[in-house]
């Protein structure tokens, strides 16, 4: 058993956390990179949506284009528009949580507005969950395909 110093603080229940100026030192940074980030997924999301809309358009004036270009392209360019614009929402969405946190992370910081960190740290937390259900979704999928191949493969042989 480790014995508890009497000269230490012991947290007590409704006693509230202390934010250190390290503390606001890390969010404040936190908040421009995820300001720089949000704002780098912004870009990147018009631009999908830009793509989207041309390599449909592409596609659908060329049809001889599409069937030097793969698969998705002879899927055909409405499917092609969809898959571009899913991708867009999928970077679209964290970008603007992290914009979202980063504006209420430098207000709630800058100024003392506790009510703006508590938001910010809820956006944050969004971001996390987002994160969260899209990498189970991926490892799904994975597993998916895994269990697929080697059922698929035994099938054959």
């Amino acid at each position: 058993m480790e014995e508890i110093n009497e000269t230490q603080p012991i947290h007590k229940e409704g006693q509230p956390l202390t934010v250190t100026e390290e503390i606001r030192s890390y969010i404040y940074d936190t908040a421009k990179w995820a300001s720089f980030l949000a704002i780098v997924g912004f870009v990147l999301t018009g631009l999908l949506v830009i793509g989207a809309f041309m390599f449909g358009a592409i596609m659908s004036s060329n049809p001889s284009l599409a069937l030097m270009t793969g698969e998705l392209a002879r899927a055909g360019s409405a499917v092609i528009t969809v898959v571009f614009l899913m991708y867009a929402f999928a970077i679209f969405y964290p970008s603007l949580l992290m914009f979202k946190y980063a504006n209420k992370a430098k207000v709630g910081i800058l100024y003392g507005e506790q009510e703006s960190l508590n938001e910010a740290m809820g956006k944050m937390k969004s971001l996390f969950k987002y994160w969260g259900i899209i990498t189970i979704i991926i490892i799904s999928l994975y597993v998916i395909t895994i269990v697929g191949a080697v059922l698929g493969s035994s099938a054959v042989g």
